[in-house]
């Protein structure tokens, strides 16, 4: 099992949860940070740091978010998605977003 970075990252991408992980598992993106897991060793100590309650162990994900599963795998094998392992400040408008639901249609690939 992994932890998975949902929908509700998208176009916030707050970086509280790279600060704690032990293993650098994050992968930054323009729009949201995915979480590799091929590296993520399933410490949790991300999930409460995200202002926005976006991850989650994979075993836990809400039923409309179980296909970022899949989406978090596929980004972070791309080359220009890098590791992140240093806090950063949220995108501009990350206030407007934050409460908003079905953001997948906003994803920069």
């Amino acid at each position: 099992m992994t932890h998975v970075v949902t929908e509700a990252c998208i176009r916030c991408k707050y970086t509280d949860c790279v600060d704690v992980c032990p293993v650098d598992c994050f992968k930054e993106g323009p729009n949201f940070l995915t979480i590799d897991p091929d590296e993520c060793i399933d410490c949790a100590v991300c999930i409460p740091e995200c202002p926005v309650n976006a991850i989650y162990a994979e075993e836990d994900l809400p039923k409309d978010q179980l296909h970022m599963t899949e989406i978090n795998a596929e980004l972070s094998r791309l080359p220009n998605w890098k590791t992140i392992t240093k806090r950063k400040d949220p995108l501009p408008d990350h206030e407007d977003w934050a409460n908003k639901t079905d953001k997948l249609k906003e994803l920069i690939r």
